[in-house]
């Protein structure tokens, strides 16, 4: 499997390193190469690409901008100077980010992470025995961990950490999480939505496993989660319609 990709940067140094790193990495078909969002805008318009790598900070129209604007089915990964803007492209569900000055094996941990991405996505729809009848819900998923595929029931996660590379996921009657490479927004996009919310930027919980909640915390055993306020809202908003709350 091939994946379509473009580049967008204003600095053309940075811009031809990443295609130049494009065109070295086999899964990956470079499309276009771009100085600015609003170039790039009608050429991914027209022709979407699989895979953005996109700078954030761009005179007249940020990366942070354009990602609100691109067809689902574009995954981004971002390229930025200022690790500060990291948290901010997690909010709006980047798939990666990369740090200047970018290596080659770090622009490939991340193609790669696009790649299992993609990969996990095309599993999805040809597996429709996953799902289930009912609710034509998926019921169990797949993760890459220590060089071997292993199938997860849903129903036995609790929650799920994020950490920059790795996910964990903690399963009912396991005193060791499952170690994973792979992204957060991979995870949670793998993950029905009725079943499966994220409180902060670094978990997902399962709603039907959580007994507790203290102190704008989801009480696990002895580990607390902490709910953000990024997420609370869309975390109460889920609960209400997914619970019988008592009143106050």
């Amino acid at each position: 499997m091939k994946l379509t990709c473009a580049i967008i940067d204003d600095e053309p140094l940075a811009a031809s390193l990443l295609e130049s790193y494009a065109m070295k990495t086999p899964f990956l078909e470079v499309k276009g190469k771009y100085n600015s969002a609003l170039n790039a805008m009608n050429s991914l318009h027209n022709e979407p690409v699989q895979v953005l790598f996109l700078d954030i900070q761009m005179p007249e129209l940020s990366g942070m901008e354009f990602s609100k604007m691109l067809p689902p089915e574009t995954k981004v990964i971002f390229t930025t100077a200022f690790e500060q803007y990291a948290v901010d492209s997690y909010r709006v569900n980047a798939l990666d980010y990369l740090l200047k000055p970018i290596s080659y094996s770090d622009f490939l941990k991340a193609a790669q992470k696009a790649y299992q991405w993609f990969e996990l996505l095309q599993r999805k729809n040809e597996e429709p025995a996953m799902t289930s009848g009912t609710e034509n819900e998926v019921e169990r998923i797949f993760v890459k961990t220590e060089y071997k595929l292993v199938q997860i029931e849903l129903n036995r996660i609790l929650y799920i950490e994020g950490l920059k590379d790795y996910v964990k996921i903690y399963l009912e009657g396991e005193t060791h999480p499952v170690l994973s490479l792979i992204s957060m927004k991979m995870v949670e996009d793998m993950l029905p939505s009725s079943r499966f919310v994220r409180v902060h930027r670094s978990y997902i919980i399962q709603l039907e496993k959580i007994k507790v909640i203290e102190r704008n915390r989801i009480v696990f055993g002895k580990e607390y989660i902490p709910i953000s306020d990024n997420y609370k809202q869309k975390f109460f908003d889920f609960l209400a319609q997914h619970s019988i709350l008592l009143a106050k």
